[in-house]
């Protein structure tokens, strides 16, 4: 069923990365212009965006399942147009085209800026393809908010693409070269979603380490992390994400200085050998990384890591994975996205001739997943009889009349209260710890 005449309805089907939920908002934000609004399913829409992730092979597998349901319901006689946007789009290009005959768009990340007339030539009956790079100098990053903005937090992006070559990654691939977004613009946009009731900022980028670097005059990460401090009802400042190589004193020294800064940080470290982090270009060593987190907890005591693990990276011995599994203690993660090494088309790390058996990966995964598990249940019941500070974000997903929200520390924690709650921070006694939450009471 189509909407009414008059009347265009848009359905976002996002996979991945919080960089491809930021896209979604941009692009639903640039549509807006174009007349279309929110499509409550797929069935109601006259336009399917699936923006996709590339960075493993199970997300690509995910989205050629939910492309095919879309392309029956067009075959079926719904009028739609379908686009696959995001880093599988810029991977695949012409490809989808030609795999698909009823699609009808087809473009990266760097064709999100003019949407609105990408999916006009779609409109006319052009197919459409775009996966050309924009010039970094002049880079149009979107600065109108995601109209359905609207709870506690917020994603603002600082960066677009990747200059680190890491041998697994297809990142600097599909969303191109590092560029930074200025400054003033970035500035401004926390101000814009301040307005609407934004509390927690979240600034976003494949290395925000890196922002400002290229840009003569640009001020650096630490810098920015003061200036967003700085916005009046900044309550909490995160950002995701971290490359340990380029984590400077000057942020380790803003844990010192900024109490929005919130306890938590996600840093991911990959493997805990050395040797297996040279063959991943990663360009530090287990001691470097683990000096780090000793100087990050120097200057906040409560501060917690998650991280990324690959297992089973081409030629990982059975010391190497031992080495994963004494760092994952050592550093003391409270979470952890821990995956099988995934080949990436054309991607260095292809071209290593020592891969390793499924079956072994699948061992090690599982043995890492269970020790992870282990430390994070260690974690929450940590909490059990403490009263913390909770910033309510809304409903529980699961019990009526039960709110959530997390601590600075990214404990989310729910407790019965009500709706009138949201965007309050207020303090709640843990009563019981789960494995990635906890249950609680107001005190």
């Amino acid at each position: 069923m189509s909407s009414q005449p008059g009347s265009k309805k848009v359905f976002f089907h996002t996979f991945g990365c919080q960089m491809n939920e930021y896209d979604t908002g941009k692009m639903r934000a640039r549509l807006r212009a174009e007349g279309y609004t929110d499509a409550s399913s797929p069935d109601d829409a006259d336009l399917i965006l699936l923006n996709t992730c590339s960075i493993r092979e199970k997300a690509v597998q995910k989205m050629d399942s939910a492309l095919g349901e879309y392309r029956r319901a067009k075959r079926d006689g719904q009028k739609v147009i379908i686009g696959v946007a995001g880093c599988v789009a810029q991977q695949e290009g012409n490809a989808l085209l030609k795999r698909y005959p009823d699609l009808d768009m087809v473009f990266g990340p760097d064709g999100v800026p003019h949407i609105g007339s990408l999916v006009r030539k779609a409109s006319e009956g052009q197919r459409v393809l775009d996966t050309d790079f924009l010039d970094l100098e002049t880079y149009p990053f979107v600065q109108e908010i995601d109209p359905t903005t609207h709870g506690v937090g917020a994603f603002v992006t600082i960066q677009k693409g990747c200059d680190n070559k890491c041998t697994f990654c297809i990142v600097p691939t599909t969303r191109g070269a590092e560029a930074s977004r200025p400054s003033e613009q970035i500035i401004q946009e926390v101000r814009d979603l301040v307005a609407t009731g934004v509390q927690e900022i979240t600034l976003i980028g494949q290395n925000v380490n890196s922002y400002g670097l290229k840009n003569t005059g640009e001020i650096t990460f630490a810098q920015l992390l003061y200036k967003v401090a700085e916005v009046p009802g900044v309550e909490r400042i995160r950002y995701t994400t971290s490359h340990p190589r380029d984590m400077g004193p000057d942020v380790v020294q803003a844990y010192r200085d900024l109490p929005q800064l919130t306890s938590h940080l996600h840093l991911p470290v990959q493997s805990g050998s050395s040797r297996v982090l040279r063959r991943m270009k990663r360009f530090y060593t287990r001691e470097r990384f683990l000096s780090l987190v000793d100087d990050l907890r120097s200057a906040r005591d409560d501060l917690t890591l998650t991280t990324d693990i690959i297992v089973g990276f081409p030629g990982e011995t059975d010391e190497d994975f031992e080495q994963t599994m004494t760092l994952l203690d050592e550093a003391g993660f409270v979470g952890s996205f821990s995956f099988k090494y995934s080949p990436r088309p054309g991607t260095p790390a292809l071209r290593l001739k020592d891969h390793l058996d499924d079956k072994v990966s699948g061992a090690r995964l599982t043995r890492y997943q269970t020790r992870q598990r282990e430390l994070s249940l260690a974690w929450t019941r940590g909490h059990e009889g403490k009263v913390v500070d909770v910033l309510v974000e809304g409903p529980s997903r699961h019990d009526e009349g039960v709110v959530a929200g997390r601590t600075g520390t990214n404990l989310m924690v729910n407790f019965p209260g009500s709706l009138e709650l949201v965007g309050q921070t207020v303090p709640v006694r843990v009563t019981r710890g789960f494995t990635h939450t906890a249950r609680g009471e107001r005190v």
